[in-house]
């Protein structure tokens, strides 16, 4: 078994100003000249060629189809599985979920060996509504034991944890978590394989999102945000951070949404070597269900905390049209890639 220092230590050890210097950036440039349009894969060529980064802000995304994560796609990719209906009328879900290792670019020039479920970085964000069963058939196809653990209840042989039912899945092996969809709310899954934050940290976890039986009051949009960071160089600390797997992704691709409309967020932190996370909006307020548990919020504010595995539901509506920044309200999270826009359209 790997330490959690020998997991990683197959990856290039970069300091973040190499990365940024490596790429050409201008840390003090004019803007990132790409359009507005949530098409990841419609960048202008001044995006695609130089990643000039932003006005007064250092970064530069890798384009999507290079790195090998689409975190606009993630957005609103709610896998429901493959449905069918039980003789006692209640609604079968299942997923087949595939443990893979594979590379990903998730800075320029920066190559980060990622552990995952089904190919991504978040692994597929899990959608079910109270009181459905589940079956998720996991396989084994990487070089390490891992195992899907699930925040939820169940029994204890499908708490995806070594030494307890099926316990580790060896490389080649494959099993069937099985269980109810309870309670409601925004959940997640990871790996609990020994040592755990390197087997979470290299990527393998993901949204697990439990509608309530009778359903929330209609969102116009809904969307959710896995706050995540990388840690590059073995040691015990990240050296760069993301929602939903790539650094600055949301400063060159906008978060599109309309003015007015109800915007609902799933917001899941998977973040490890690092105790807390945070999220802020800029020019707004929002509503905050800690957890997702309650259909009523918890407080109306434009920044909350989450610990390690901590989620909730963010809701807001922009009043004003234009582009309003969100990011980690922690200074060094955000100018390491933990930022971006949303871009209001007018009504």
């Amino acid at each position: 078994m790997l330490s959690g220092a020998a997991a990683l230590a197959a990856v290039p050890a970069f300091s973040t100003f190499q990365a940024h210097a490596s790429s050409g950036h201008d840390q003090h440039g004019g803007g990132s000249g790409n359009t507005a349009s949530g098409n990841t894969g419609t960048a202008t060529s001044a995006a695609a060629t130089s990643h000039a980064g932003h006005a007064g802000f250092a970064g530069g995304s890798v384009l999507p189809g290079r790195a090998g994560i689409d975190p606009t796609a993630i957005l609103r990719d709610f896998d429901r599985g493959k449905t069918s209906l039980l003789p006692d009328g209640r609604t079968l879900r299942v997923w087949d979920i595939v443990a893979v290792d594979k590379d990903f670019e998730i800075a320029p020039g920066i190559t980060f060996p990622g552990w995952t479920y089904n190919g991504r970085i978040p692994g597929p964000t899990l959608w079910a509504r109270e009181g459905d069963a589940l079956r998720i058939n996991f396989t084994n196809a990487g070089a390490h034991p891992h195992t899907m653990h699930f925040h939820g209840i169940h029994t204890a042989g499908m708490d995806g944890t070594p030494g307890i039912g099926a316990g580790s899945i060896a490389p080649g092996q494959s099993f069937t978590y099985e269980f109810d969809a309870t309670p409601f709310g925004t959940h997640l899954y990871h790996c609990h394989q020994s040592p755990l934050a390197p087997h979470i940290a290299k990527g393998l976890y993901g949204g697990f999102i439990i509608e309530p039986r009778e359903g929330r009051p209609p969102a116009d949009d809904e969307m959710v945000m896995v706050m995540n960071g990388y840690n590059t160089d073995g040691g015990d600390d990240n050296e760069f951070y993301s929602v939903n797997g790539l650094p600055f992704h949301f400063m060159d691709f906008p978060v599109q949404v309309k003015q007015h409309a109800l915007v609902r967020i799933h917001l899941i932190n998977v973040l490890e070597y690092d105790p807390i996370n945070s999220f802020h909006i800029h020019g707004n307020f929002f509503h905050y269900y800690p957890t997702g548990t309650m259909l009523t919020p918890s407080e109306y504010t434009d920044t909350i905390s989450q610990v390690q595995g901590q989620r909730g539901i963010v809701e807001l509506r922009f009043p004003f049209p234009g582009k309003y920044m969100f990011h980690a309200h922690k200074t060094e999270f955000a100018e390491l890639g933990w930022m971006g826009f949303f871009e209001v359209g007018a009504a």
